[in-house]
Parts: C-alpha cells; structure tokens; sequence
C-alpha cells in the first residue's frame, strides 16, 4: 500500500503515519556522507570555488592594503599643498615667473610655509669623464633652505643645505638621482658645469614632489654664482591653513604673477594620489572580473560532479525511496550536498586569499586589510553557486522512482 493512499482505503483501525521528517542537523549529516564517500572528487570540484574566492579576496585585501597605505601617507604629508608653476604665454612660448613671487605669496594670510626651486641650465655627471649628453634624465635644480620643512621631506645621509654651505658648490640629492648616480650616501662629488660639486647630503623619496627624487638640489646663491642661474623660480611650494586652502588656490595665480595670472598653473599635488587610488580602484574591479570567472567556472565543476553522483548513486535514491524517504528530502539531500562542497572550497579559499593578502601587505610595508565585506560576498557567492550548480541534479535525483533506480545497473 501506498504511503500516500487516502484514509478511505486505509484497513479500519490502522493509524495514519505521520510523514518522517529530518531536522537540519540529519539533513546535514546525510549531505556529508556524500561528500566522504569520494574525498578525491570532492576535493578537485571545490578547489575551483577555492580559486575564485580566494582570487577574488586577494584582490579586493591588496587593493584595500594598498589604498589603506595612501591614505595614510596622506593623512602624514597633508593635502593642504599646493604648487605654483609658469605656463604658457599668449604667444605660446614658456612663461617665467617673477624673481619675487615667492615673496609675494609668502604674504598671503593663511599661508604657513613657502619655498621654491628653479631649473638650472647645465648637466649632472658623476665624473667629467662621463659624455654630456649621457644626463641619466637627472635635472639640477636651485632650492630655497626651506625646501624641506615644506615638502616634509627627510635626509637619509648627510645634512640638508644650510646658510653656511649654500653660497658654496655643495649639493643634496634626491632619492632617484642618488640611485642613478651610484652615490647613495653623502661625502661624495658630482660634476657640475665645469666643476667638482660636494655631495653633502641624500634625501628620502618624497611622494607629493617627484621632481624632487629626480633632481640635484644647489642652493639658490650658489646656482647664481657657479652656473648661471637665473634667479627665476620654476615651482613654488606652498602650504596654508587645512580649511583655507581653496581660498589660497583661488588668488595664487594673481599674486605670484600679477601682471599676467593666466601664464600661472596651480595644482594639488595630493590630487595626483587620490588619482592613482582612483586609477587602482578600477584595476581592482577588472581582476574582481576574472576571479568571478574562476567563480563561475568552479561552479560548474560542482554541477558536473553532482550530476555525475546522481548517475552513480540510483540504488541509494531508490533504496531512501522506498524506507520512505519523500522527493523533497532527496531533492534536500542532494542540494546540501552541493551546498557543503561549495562551502568547503568557499572555507579554502578565504583562507588562501587572506594569507595572500597578508603576505603581499608584509613584503611591502602596508597596513594589512580585508574588509568584511569581501568575506561577506565570498560566501554570499559561494551559496549562490552551490544552489545554483546542485539545483538541477537534486530535481534529478527527487524525480526518479524507486522501482526504476533500485533495478538500476
């Protein structure tokens, strides 16, 4: 008789039975078996969903770490920076900026710190036996004292130019120029014009002026005195009140350059890292792309082995059908089977992607970060694929019938 026939065809005095029913923890333990019973396949169709998450938190851990280590090189160095340089005249030639602008913008109210740098004419080689033209893309350049203080930049060897030395053939180099000269520590000598210049210190990179790393710094008297220079500053650096900074860049141009303000450019040099996170953030989403890929693909490994469990395990489908096993829980068995071998490679894989993440923050000195988000997602997309790639094998699986699956070969 049927567990399904109605009571009206039920022998008198026979109780009906109540429909058997599993709790989560059966219906779990049931799913499991599965998945012990072929370790080997379990392990090969997870590791695709373990690729795709751990690839996906990786990228979004590293991006994270990275943009974590930008914001804070610009909390340290401030966003309250701006630069003057000369621009084009009306003819289309370069514009120079007057000898006095510096003074001039140093009377600007909010203004805290001015100082500024010119292009030298003249090459920078380590020896005079060196050709001319071979310049290594090293700029020399003249500095006011305060330079540093305003960039707040930092010496690694030797001292910075000081009122005693900047009238002499004394130079700094930066970060770049040092590396490209072989000169990475200070008492050494650079050829000048037609002169020995004594290196007397090197500076660290300094991220809001890269012209700087690239350049040979000479005091402003010195540049006058030894090579020609012609007093005309190139970039003014300047930095005022944090919440005053608009109103500065607004009569910048005006007052470093007040006979012509549209031969005057002014820009914020923190823009350009802001710009480079931008820039970051959209590589990001890209290689989020390919791991998504990698998702999908390990999703359909798991279909492929679920549908092949259903075909080897007829005699189970049939044998649980016929104890009473209702298409529902088969449908349930096979969907938590899914659902679990999902999850395994979902575990694996944030795992691996976090080690990654921590890893790649270590090796370069940022600030280790995954949002929780990221895991959140992971998993997120992790059931998704599971429900979706064990869906159609469970249906499968709830439609045969117990005849047919328990004569199944």
């Amino acid at each position: 008789m049927s567990r399904h026939s109605s009571v009206a065809d039920r022998p008198p005095g026979l109780p009906e039975l109540p429909p058997s029913r599993l709790a989560a923890a059966d219906v779990a333990r049931v799913g499991a078996v599965g998945l012990r019973a072929r370790p080997v396949r379990v392990l090969l169709s997870s590791l695709g969903i373990a690729i795709g998450i751990a690839t996906m938190i990786a990228v979004v851990g590293i991006s994270s770490s990275s943009q974590a280590d930008l914001l804070a090189q610009l909390d340290r160095l401030g966003t309250n920076m701006l630069t003057v340089t000369p621009g084009q005249t009306l003819f289309g030639s370069n514009a120079k900026l007057p000898v006095e602008s510096v003074d001039m913008v140093r009377r600007i109210g909010p203004v805290t710190a001015v100082s500024a740098t010119g292009i030298v004419p003249g090459t920078v080689r380590r020896t005079d036996r060196i050709p001319a033209t071979q310049t290594g893309g090293i700029s020399l350049r003249a500095t006011s004292l305060d330079l540093l203080d305003t960039l707040q930049g930092r010496v690694v060897s030797g001292a910075w130019l000081s009122a005693a030395n900047e009238g002499f053939p004394a130079v700094v180099l930066g970060s770049t120029a040092a590396d490209r000269l072989g000169l990475l520590t200070a008492s050494n000598q650079v050829w000048l014009g037609d002169r020995w210049f004594t290196v007397v210190g090197v500076l660290d990179p300094v991220p809001l002026a890269p012209e700087i790393d690239r350049s040979v710094l000479i005091g402003w008297p010195a540049a006058e005195k030894y090579l020609d220079f012609d007093g005309h500053p190139t970039t003014i650096y300047e930095r005022s009140e944090t919440d005053a900074v608009e109103d500065v860049r607004a009569v910048l141009a005006r007052t470093a350059n007040p006979a012509n303000p549209q031969e005057v450019a002014v820009s914020r040099p923190s823009d350009a890292l802001a710009a480079r996170a931008a820039a970051a953030g959209a590589f990001t989403s890209l290689l989020l792309g390919l791991g998504g890929v990698a998702l999908l693909v390990g999703g359909v490994g798991v279909a492929n082995t679920m549908v092949i469990s259903v075909l080897e395990r007829r005699r189970e489908i049939g044998l649980r059908r016929s104890l009473g096993a209702t298409r529902g829980q088969v449908r349930i068995q096979f969907l938590t089977e899914a659902l679990l071998l999902s999850g395994l490679g979902g575990v694996a894989g944030a795992l691996i992607g976090t080690l990654v993440t921590v890893g790649y923050a270590y090796t370069r000195g940022f600030p280790a970060v995954v949002p929780a988000w990221a895991f959140g997602g992971g998993f997120g997309a992790t059931l998704l694929i599971g429900v979706l790639a064990g869906l159609y094998p469970a249906i499968r699986a709830a439609r045969l019938s117990p005849t047919v699956a328990l004569t199944a070969t």
